[in-house]
Order: structure tokens, then C-alpha cells, then sequence
């Protein structure tokens, strides 16, 4: 039946005359409800915005299109009634699928046997009611995920890589008291190691088991968080996760919109099942067993308004009306509900706030590996005529193979690819800019023939208005609007019909009864891009105003605009104005088009690329990477300094590609730092085996991984060329996984030999890096300090040009007597040795003795440090014997240890035959002042 034929009054039947059993969901995230109880079809409390609040005005759908199915039945009611959908559909509904309502398939009512445990049998029967229902509609809501096309969540979902992180904390500015924090980086290898499997992220050491748990799960737009959650909210559903009764997932973005306040009862028991009776029976219930809760808080960057979270000022804050950053704040700090489980959802570039300090556990979301990618394409394009050719025409056009780590960018690639071979094309866009303008017009504009001119133009102005509100929505760090807040029923028919916005609903307020709805962009990158084109196509927008959208300042800094994506998709536009596909989307002339990229040009020649920091650089390198501008593109290239340093800065697939087709243009000789980068192995390899990158460094591990790929492929000549770039100098060893690598990177030289061997007929080769090692500094701690230490020493021999060996730490390394055995049995090895430092190693007379015995073996050491140790007479005595014999040696520090006078005078008798020494450092707590001063005297050489 259509909509059309049900009047206002059919909203009017109450709840507690119909009976609802578990509701299905079709690829808009619309219910189609089975009603027993009644012959008269009803438009329920959870018809999605779309429809319900627009009964009046669907006439933009065909009336094919209008038609929803309800079954009727017959059986007792269960008083529940399923409100509408809520939870975050980021991933779960398509940012772009058509509206569509027809050939809704018909769903019978299942019972779902279950089995309860002598604990939850106790339960009231209310509160099993209302858990039995949550998990209905979590198992009905999340079973489906929408990509342009609906699939079921089990088939398409990937899992991608969690990462459990750490967080460090850095300085502020401004305060001592202010503090910067951000998430560790790692090697890729590294991140592998912490890797996380889905069933581990609630699982927390440590810490009081009646105490509210909170897990953040970080990660840049367009991850896979919410799909994480959703697939999280399913397994709860089927069984899984059985420590919790209760689970409630709430899009930030949705509930905290300007002027809604809510009661934590309202956020429990109004979004999702809401039960008709025994409400407070329920909630007293969860407050109860607060332990047995999950509370999902999807997208923190969504909450309204960036200040910090306030303290909760509500004196029965679970009773109480509150803003939700109110609520949150209460949780957080375990005011509201404590003992519950929190996770809550971000964007890894946001700065992590106040309440990271009281967090249980971290965890990264990366995106997908080169593996996952290929396997979501070949799942995506599963059982079409066009899966053969998909992936290879998507892989062949690496830049955007690059965007399919992002589980969104993916699908949009897989989409367009689908529309473009279905048209018989072969070609895919080579920029973001041009894949999102191709993405545009084919929902607006299917096919040419199904569009009039008037309808044309009518779709534009709706374009360009809608463009406005994502750039107004932008400026407030917001995605989300009160739909009588649009500017027209037009505007939100048109969002709604072409898969813009995504429609909500919020709970009914006891005090009004009145049910209000939202919408959403149904994307994040959809929002970002409409907001480039409405600066392009916006009157109000001076030429000369649109640079400051594209400003790159010196220092890192926040970007201008909270829709980050802005800038490249601006510098796109900017030089596709007189392209048909930009052209067709909107009616306005472009005859300022050349000018506005001249005003690019004329800023960027005015930059200076070479001060700035690497994550503006790279951004700078993505922009103008979307205008393929030849001028562009070679006057960057050109003008990058020869050392680039990316120690630190997760660099991720796009950026590796931009910065690779960077250096190609460019006639420089480049060294590249890619420590704790997180790049990829591929990514490694296509830097790596640039001409013009002479030198590289990675981390160890990853760098050894490459070799034992590139072995494995048998590229033996790029293995032999990369091995020959590779700079390890200085190389300072913090983790035993670093003494590992180190020792791994020695026995590679063997294979390497081997392999360069077969390839050219050398019959010797040395790793450069090994062959001109110079400084090592060892800074493991006292934890590992021995243990380190002694497999450290087995390896020393193989540094053939090691001259500086640094065992001095401030976390105090305490390698003691044994580790100074070791390490004089292998000081005949060491004969490029120049500067040996000790400093604060618990070192006593036992290991003074035997290093003195082996110390004249050193025959380049110039500078010996003992400061700081435990060296008493009977140490000073053995170096005062043994110094003569030491030709090299210049300076000896032995200050702060525990000699008395009498060391001191054996050292100062044995310093008038050591002509070669210039310094000898020895003020010790255990010299009287008098007797140093004298001993100064005696020889000017000796400093306190």
C-alpha cells in the first residue's frame, strides 16, 4: 500500500493497543514491523524521518518506491515497542544508496530459543523482557550492512587491524600544567606484534572489578569504527560477550545536538527497546548491576561544540535532565553508573582529551592491510558479471588502491568501478577530487536520458544548497541538524533521495510527548567534499579568501576547518571548473576559474615548502597532488629539501604514494628518516627503490622484513641497492626487541652474501650499515640491563668501525660486575673503539678489576667514563696500574664513585707517567677537599 493513503490519524493509535514482534530493517535502515492485534496498518513510532515525517511529501519517490509491507498476526502483546533507529549508520547505511522501498521481502516472526542461566533466570521478568527484546533488536538492526547495494554484515564484514597503543604525553605551551597527548607510534612490525583480535577488546588486567572500565578506540574517518561497533552490537546479540545484559550503542553526533538534554533513564530505555511497563523496575535493576552494562558512545568529535567536557552539575544526574557531554563527563569519572563498561569511539587526529588520563585501554583502528583490501573488493563485487575485471582495474590504478586501506574510500572505489564497467568504460579517476565528482553525478544524474532540464536544474540548486549546509554544519565541527532546522521539505526530500542524509529520531520527553527528528550526512568524506564545493560555488566567497582554506602553516597546528579532507578537495576543484563532469553539477558560469588557479599558483610560489613540519608537508603534497598541475606538481618537487624526516609520522599508504610520485619529479638526491612510520612493506619498497633516494632510515625490523621479502621475490638487485642505502648510524638500543633486530640484521648479512653472491659473482659482501656502525647507545634499563647487555656483547665484534659505545642512561642501565666481565672479554675485538662510557652501572671493585686488565686491549680508546658507580681504593688501584699502558687514552672520569684519599693519590702517582692523558676527573663525597685540592696542585690535569 502507499504511504500516501494513511492519514495524520493513523499516527494517533496508541502503543498499548498493538503488539510488536522483532522489526527488520531494509537498506535505509527503515523498519518493516510485523503489527498483530490489529486490521488497520498503522505508521508506528519507528518509521524512519524519511517517511514518517514527510507522510504528506513523498511524491519525489515513484510510487513503486512508496510501498512498505505490514503483517498482521495474532498473540498476546509483549509491551515493547521498537523506537526509531538511533545508532550510527556510518558504515551500516550507504552514504548514497538510493532511496528505495519496493521489493521488500517478507519477513516472518522467529522465535529465538533461548537458554537461560540460573543467574539470569532470577532476573524480573521485566528486566528479561527488556534484555531479550535489546538483543532482538541488535541482532535485526545490525545483521545488514548498505554499501550501494545491501549485503548481510557477516559476509562483508572485514575485520580491520586493532592495534592496542599507549599513550604519550607530551609538554604544552602555555602551562606547566598543560599537556599534549597522542598516541605512540611503532613500527609496522611493532604494530603487528600488538595486534588485537575483536574478542580481546573488553578484556582489561588489572585495575578494581566494581569500577567503571573505559576503552577508546581510536582511528582516522572512515576506519571501520562504527562498523567495528556494530559488529560488536551483533555478536552481543548472538551470544558473545556474555559478561554484559545489557548493550546500548548512541551516535554522538545524534544525541547531542544543541538544546537536548536527557536523564540517563531517557538515554537507557528511550532510544532502543522501549518497554510500557516496568520501566523503573528495569532501570533500578541496571543501576543495580551497573558491572553488567556497555555503554557505546560511537564518534566523540561528533559531541557539540570542542570545549572540554564539563563536570556533570545535576544533583541525581541518572534522574536529572543533562546535556550528554554532562552525562559522559559523569561516567567517565565515575560518578553515574559506575562499574559499567564505557567504549567510547574517535578520530585519531583529534587531540585525545582531559579524560585519557583515567582510560583502561587504547586501541587503534589502522584500516585495511593490502590483503584486506583485495579481499573486501572481491567480496564486494561478488557474483556480478564484473567481478573478474574489478580488481585488477582497481589495482591498476594505484592512488586510489592506496585510499582502500580506508574501509570507506573503498567502498566509494568499489561503487564508481561497478558504475564504470557496467558502462562498458575501463578507466577509473586518478584523484579523490575527480572519483567524488563522478560519485556525484551518477546519483544525481543516473543516466541522461531520465533527466529533463528543468529537473537538471533543480537538482544543481538542491547541490548547491546542500553544499552550503555541509559547510555551515562544517564551521560548527558538526554533521548533524534538527531536520526543522533545513532550509526546505525540498532540500531533505532531495538529501534523503540521493543518499546525502541519513534521518533520526530522538526519544519522546515525558514532559512534552513530542517526537522530533534529525538528519545527518551519511558520510563524513560526502560532507567534506560538499563543502569544498560550496566555497567554489558560493558568491559570498571572495578569490582571495579561498587561499586561507588552503593555508599550510610552518608549525604543526590545527587544521583551519574541522572538515580536514577540505583542502585537497578545494585544490582539486580548482582545476577541474571547466571539466563536464564539475560542470554538470551546477549551473553557474566558471569564468573565474583561471584566475582562482592563479591565485594557487601564486601562493604556493610564495611558500616556503622547506620550513614546513612533515604532517603539513604532506598535506601540501596531497593537495597538489589532486590539481595534476605539471607546474604545480614540478615546482614542489623542487624545491623539497634533501633530507626529509617523517621519525614519527604514521605515514599511510596515500601519503606514501604522493610523497613517491613527489620525489620521481624531482632531480635532487633525497635521504629519507621513515623510523616509527608505520609504513608498510610496499610502501618501503617503492621509497626505497626511487634513483634519486640514496640513503635511507627505517626501523630495523621493518627494514629486515623488506630484504626478506625482496629475498623471497628474488629481486636480488634491489635487495643489493637498498641494503647499500640503509643508515643505522647512530643506533641507540631502548628494548630488548632492539638487541634482537640487531643480531637479526647480522645473521642477514649471511643471506645477503649469498644472494648478491648469485646475482653479480662477488664472492664477499658486507652490509654498509654493519661496516659503518660508529655510535651505539644502549639505554635498556635495569629491568633488562644485564640480560640486554650480555646478548649485545656477542654481537659487538661484528661492528668492525664501532667507535663510541654509550652505556650511560638515565634510567640507569646497572649492568654491574657481570656485565663488565663480559664486556672486557671482548675489548680485544674493539679495536676502533675511541670512547667507552660506563657512567652509572653499579660497577664495583670486582668489575673495575677486570676491565683494567683488559682495558690497554683498546688500543684506539681515547675517553673512558666510570662516573658514577661503585668503584672503591681496590678498583682505583688496578686502573692506576694499568693507565701507563693505555697509549691512546685522554680523558678518565671516575668522579662519584667511592675513593678515598688513597685511591686518589695511587691514581695522581700513576698520572706523572702518563704524559699522553689530558684529564682525569675524580671528585668523590669520600676525598677530603684538602687532599683533592692538594693533589690538583700537584697536576694541573686533574678537574673536580
Amino acid at each position: 500500500m502507499s504511504l500516501n493513503s494513511h492519514s495524520s490519524n493513523s499516527t494517533s493509535l496508541t502503543h498499548q493497543h498493538m503488539s510488536f514482534s522483532v522489526p527488520t530493517v531494509n537498506a535505509l535502515g527503515s523498519f518493516v514491523i510485523p503489527v498483530s492485534g490489529s486490521s488497520v496498518p498503522v505508521i508506528p513510532e519507528c518509521v524512519p524521518l524519511g517517511m514518517k515525517d514527510n507522510i504528506e511529501n513523498v511524491d519525489f519517490v515513484d510510487p513503486a518506491q512508496q510501498k512498505i509491507s505490514y503483517f498482521l498476526g495474532n498473540g498476546p502483546s509483549n509491551a515493547i515497542k521498537y523506537p526509531a533507529l538511533t545508532s550510527s549508520t556510518e558504515l551500516m547505511v550507504s552514504p548514497s544508496f538510493q532511496v528505495n522501498l519496493s521489493g521488500l521481502e517478507m519477513f516472518e516472526e522467529v522465535q529465538v530459543p533461548i537458554i537461560l542461566s540460573e543467574e539470569t533466570s532470577r532476573r524480573p521478568r521485566s528486566v528479561e523482557a527488556f534484555s531479550t527484546s535489546l538483543m532482538d533488536y541488535f541482532r535485526d538492526v545490525c545483521k545488514s550492512v548498505s554499501v550501494e547495494r545491501e549485503m548481510s554484515l557477516d559476509h562483508m564484514y572485514i575485520d580491520g587491524t586493532l592495534i592496542q597503543s599507549q599513550i604519550e604525553t607530551k609538554p604544552g605551551k602555555n602551562s606547566v600544567k598543560s599537556v599534549e597527548k597522542d598516541l605512540v607510534t611503532h613500527s609496522q612490525q611493532g604494530k603487528e606484534k600488538a595486534v588485537l583480535e575483536r574478542s580481546q577488546i573488553f578484556q582489561i588486567s588489572g585495575g578494581k572489578e566494581l569500577e567503571t572500565k573505559v576503552i577508546v578506540v581510536l582511528g582516522k574517518a572512515g576506519m571501520g569504527k562504527s562498523i567495528l561497533v556494530q559488529k560488536i552490537c551483533q555478536d552481543w546479540s548472538n551470544g558473545e560477550f556474555p559478561q554484559f545484559e545489557f548493550v546500548f550503542w548512541f551516535d554522538c553526533k545524534q544525541i547531542s545536538l544543541p538544546g537536548k538534554w536527557y536523564s540517563l533513564k531517557d538515554l537507557l530505555l528511550d532510544f532502543f527497546v522501549k518497554p510500557q511497563e516496568g520501566s523503573k523496575e528495569i532501570f533500578e535493576y541496571i543501576l543495580q548491576n551497573s558491572t553488567k552494562v556497555l555503554l557505546v558512545f560511537d564518534g566523540l568529535e561528533g559531541l557539540h561544540g570542542h570545549e572540554n567536557f564539563p563536570p556533570c552539575s545535576a544533583s541525581q544526574p541518572s534522574k536529572d535532565l543533562c546535556r550528554v557531554k554532562e552525562l559522559l563527563s559523569g561516567l567517565i569519572q565515575k560518578k553515574i553508573l559506575n562499574g559499567c563498561t564505557l567504549l567510547l569511539t574517535a578520530r585519531t587526529k583529534d587531540k585525545v582529551c582531559q579524560y585519557v588520563s583515567k582510560v583502561d585501554k587504547t586501541i587503534e583502528i589502522v584500516g585495511f592491510s593490502p590483503r584486506q583490501r583485495e579481499l573486501y573488493i572481491t567480496k564486494y563485487f561478488e557474483g556480478l558479471p564484473s567481478c573478474d575485471n574489478a580488481l585488477n582495474l582497481i589495482k591498476e590504478h594505484e592512488y586510489l588502491f592506496s585510499h582502500c586501506y580506508s574501509p570507506v574510500m573503498c567502498r566509494f572505489v568499489c561503487f564508481l568501478c561497478e558504475t564504470i564497467l557496467e558502462m562498458g568504460d575501463k578507466g577509473l579517476p586518478s584523484t579523490l577530487t575527480t572519483l567524488f565528482l563522478k560519485f556525484v553525478q551518477q546519483k544525481i544524474m543516473p543516466t541522461q536520458t531520465d533527466v529533463t532540464d528543468v529537473t537538471l536544474v533543480q537538482n544543481q540548486e538542491n547541490l548547491a544548497t546542500l553544499a552550503c549546509i555541509a559547510w555551515y554544519l562544517g564551521e560548527k565541527h558538526q554533521s548533524a541538524m534538527k531536520s526543522d532546522l533545513l532550509p526546505s521539505k525540498k532540500i531533505k526530500e532531495f538529501a534523503l533521495k540521493y543518499g546525502f542524509f541519513l534521518p533520526f529520531a530522538f526519544p519522546k520527553y515525558s514532559g512534552t510527548g513530542e517526537e522530533e527528528f534529525g538528519t545527518m550526512f551519511s558520510d563524513f568524506v560526502i560532507q567534506n567534499f560538499l563543502g569544498a564545493l560550496h566555497l567554489i560555488l558560493a558568491e559570498g566567497i571572495k578569490d582571495k579568501s579561498l587561499i586561507k582554506y588552503l593555508s599550510f602553516p610552518s608549525k604543526k597546528k590545527k587544521p583551519y576547518n574541522w572538515l580536514h579532507l577540505v583542502p585537497r578537495f578545494l585544490a582539486g576543484l580548482l582545476f577541474l571548473q571547466d571539466d563536464t563532469c564539475f560542470c554538470s553539477l551546477s549551473n553557474k558560469s566558471v569564468k573565474k576559474s583561471t584566475k582562482k588557479q592563479k591565485m594557487l599558483l601564486k601562493y604556493v610560489k610564495r611558500l616556503q615548502i622547506n620550513n614546513l613540519c612533515p604532517e603539513r608537508l604532506l598535506e601540501l603534497l596531497h593537495c597538489i597532488y589532486e590539481t595534476q598541475n605539471n607546474y604545480l606538481l614540478q615546482h614542489v618537487a623542487l624545491r623539497l629539501k634533501s633530507d626529509l624526516s617523517f621519525l614519527g609520522i604514521v605515514l599511510t599508504p596515500p601519503d606514501v604514494h604522493v610523497l613517491s610520485s613527489t620525489l620521481k619529479r624531482s632531480r635532487k638526491e633525497f635521504s629519507l628518516d621513515l623510523q616509527n612510520s608505520s609504513i608498510d612493506t610496499h610502501g618501503l619498497k617503492d621509497l626505497v627503490g626511487l634513483r634519486n633516494v640514496t640513503s635511507f632510515r627505517a626501523s630495523l625490523s621493518d627494514t629486515i622484513r623488506l630484504w626478506k621479502y625482496l629475498e623471497q621475490t628474488k629481486d636480488y638487485e634491489l635487495l643489493r641497492v637498498s641494503t647499500e642505502k640503509f643508515v643505522l648510524d647512530p643506533f641507540k638500543a631502548k628494548t630488548m626487541k632492539d638487541i634482537s633486530d640487531l643480531s637479526d640484521l647480522i645473521e642477514m648479512q649471511k643471506m645477503i652474501i649469498n644472494c648478491v653472491q648469485d646475482a653479480s659473482g662477488c664472492s664477499s659482501y658486507e652490509i654498509p650499515a654493519i661496516k659503518n656502525l660508529r655510535k651505539l647507545e644502549f639505554a635498556l634499563g635495569p629491568a633488562c640491563g644485564l640480560q640486554g647487555f650480555q646478548k649485545l656483547v656477542e654481537i659487538l665484534a661484528a661492528f668492525p668501525s664501532l667507535q663510541h659505545l654509550d652505556l650511560d642512561a638515565l634510567s640507569e642501565n646497572g649492568i654491574g660486575d657481570e656485565g663488565a666481565k663480559s664486556l672486557s672479554e671482548v675489548f680485544p675485538t674493539l679495536t676502533s673503539l675511541e670512547t667507552l662510557n660506563l657512567s652509572q652501572n653499579k660497577i664495583t671493585d670486582v668489575g673495575a678489576e677486570k676491565l683494567a686488565t683488559a682495558l690497554p686491549s683498546l688500543s684506539s680508546l681515547t675517553t673512558l667514563s666510570l662516573y658514577n658507580n661503585s668503584i672503591c681504593d681496590f678498583g682505583a688501584e688496578n686502573l692506576a696500574k694499568v693507565l701507563p699502558a693505555m697509549a691512546s687514552l685522554r680523558v678518565l672520569d671516575v668522579q662519584y664513585n667511592k675513593i678515598t684519599g688513597v685511591g686518589a693519590q695511587q691514581l695522581t702517582d700513576s698520572l706523572r707517567k702518563c704524559p699522553h692523558i689530558k684529564n682525569l676527573v675524580m671528585w668523590n663525597p669520600t676525598i677530603p677537599y684538602g687532599v683533592l685540592e692538594h693533589l690538583q696542585q700537584l697536576d694541573s690535569r686533574i678537574s673536580v
